[in-house]
This record gives structure tokens, C-alpha cells and sequence, in this order.
């Protein structure tokens, strides 16, 4: 019985060890969309891929995000601009992916969306604050996936969803967490979904980075929330709860 089981863990590390070394090959024409690319995670991989010789085509949400990353990268990669939060801005974007990649499908789609997120007691926010980020991070990021899931299949591409693991911790009120999860739940079913078209779904749960978001930009957006809470909900906390 132990033999056995020795067996199947070197058996499993050995199979991960030649997974590990897979690389994809004839990179040239195989065609990447990248959402969130003005600055951070998404910025830096549509650079790296670019120089590893994928066609990228890179969603940015400013036309500044778009003119700084194609000025810093090679003549094949491209940009659109994308609002994950309006379904015409999806709609547009897909067009441009579908004329971009012609006959060839999608080889793969990354999905790096981070809407602005409240953060405060539940009871301070409203509805709209939630919406300021499920629209962006979960709803715009799977209306854009559905909406290019046709070209995913012609190419037996992959989805890869970027979760930032601070999501994955329900410390604080708002959208954030909420989204971060739902992205779990929709990858997961689509991975499932997906298998029988050679389509590949992935989770990569990033670390910190450091944010473009400071402390005083956090404090100055509290005491916005604060000024516009009833007397009742201020009582409730005191003002020393909001100071400390």
C-alpha cells in the first residue's frame, strides 16, 4: 500500500514537471486580447507577450493608456479603447478583435479588470457604489467573455482571468470581494462548459502590487461616505469610530 501511493505522488510530481516545461510554439499569428492595460499587470504582460512575438491586441481604458503602450512596443501590437461598463464600448472593442484576428480565432483573451472600489462599512455605501464595481470587474468581464467566445472556439484558444487574492479576503464592505468571487464561480463553470469545444479556462491569483491608490485618496473618499450618511447611521458609529 505504501509503494502504491509513493508511486502516485512521484507519478503526479513527474507529470507536473513535464507540464511545466510545455511552451507554446509558433507564436507568430497567434492573436492575444489583454483588458486593462493603461497601467500595472496588464500594461507589463501585454509588453512581455509582444516581445515574446504574439500578435496583442490590448484594451485600454484612456486614449493616453493606448498612444504611452503602442510608443513602447512593437509595430504589431494594438489597442482599443474599452469600457467595461458599457455594453456599446464591448460591443465596439469586439468588432475590432474579430477584424484584427480575420479567420484565425482568438488564441486567448486575458481578463484583468480592477473598476474603482469603495471601501467602507457596508452601511455607508449604496446600491450605485456596488454597481461601480460589479459592472467592471464581473458583468462587463463576462459579457465581453461570452461576446468572444466564438472566436475563443474557432482557435481552441484559453480565458485567463487575473484575480488579485486581496479580493478573495471579505475583510471590507463594497463590490470588491464580491466580484473577485464571482469571477471564481464563472470561471470555474465556464472551464467545465468549455472542455468539449478544446477551449481552456485559467485562474491566476496574483499577489500584491502596489497600487496607484494612497492613503490620502482612501481617507479623502471615507470622509465623503461619512458627510453623506443620515445622523442615524452616524450615531450608530460615533465619531470616533470614523477618526480612528
Amino acid at each position: 500500500l505504501h509503494i502504491a501511493v509513493l508511486a502516485s505522488i512521484l507519478s503526479f510530481i513527474i507529470y507536473w514537471l513535464i507540464r511545466d516545461r510545455y511552451r507554446v510554439r509558433n507564436l507568430s499569428g497567434k492573436h492575444v486580447f489583454i483588458t486593462g492595460c493603461d497601467t500595472g499587470l496588464g500594461n507589463s504582460l501585454a509588453k512581455w507577450l509582444d516581445k515574446r512575438g504574439f500578435c496583442v491586441i490590448a484594451a485600454c481604458a484612456t486614449e493616453k493608456g493606448g498612444q504611452e503602450l503602442r510608443s513602447s512596443s512593437s509595430l504589431s501590437l494594438k489597442t482599443v479603447n474599452l469600457n467595461l461598463a458599457d455594453s456599446n464600448s464591448i460591443a465596439r472593442a469586439v468588432v475590432f478583435v474579430t477584424e484584427e484576428t480575420a479567420d484565425k480565432g482568438l488564441f486567448g483573451l486575458v481578463s484583468n479588470p480592477e473598476g474603482t472600489a469603495p471601501v467602507a462599512p457596508t452601511d455607508w455605501l449604496k446600491i450605485e457604489d456596488f454597481h461601480s464595481v460589479l459592472d467592471v470587474n464581473l458583468l462587463g468581464l463576462i459579457e465581453i467573455t461570452l461576446k468572444l467566445l466564438p472566436l475563443l472556439k474557432k482557435a481552441k484558444g484559453r480565458v485567463v482571468n487575473l484575480i488579485n487574492a486581496k479580493g478573495l479576503m471579505a475583510f471590507v464592505g463594497g463590490g470588491y470581494s464580491l466580484s473577485k468571487w464571482g469571477m471564481e464561480a464563472f470561471s470555474d463553470t465556464l472551464r467545465i462548459e468549455m472542455q468539449h469545444f478544446g477551449v481552456k479556462v485559467s485562474i491566476v491569483e496574483h499577489g500584491f502590487f502596489k497600487a496607484g491608490v494612497v492613503n490620502s485618496d482612501i481617507e479623502k473618499y471615507l470622509f465623503k461616505l461619512w458627510n453623506r450618511l443620515t445622523p442615524e447611521i452616524k450615531d450608530s458609529y460615533g465619531e470616533k469610530y470614523f477618526i480612528e
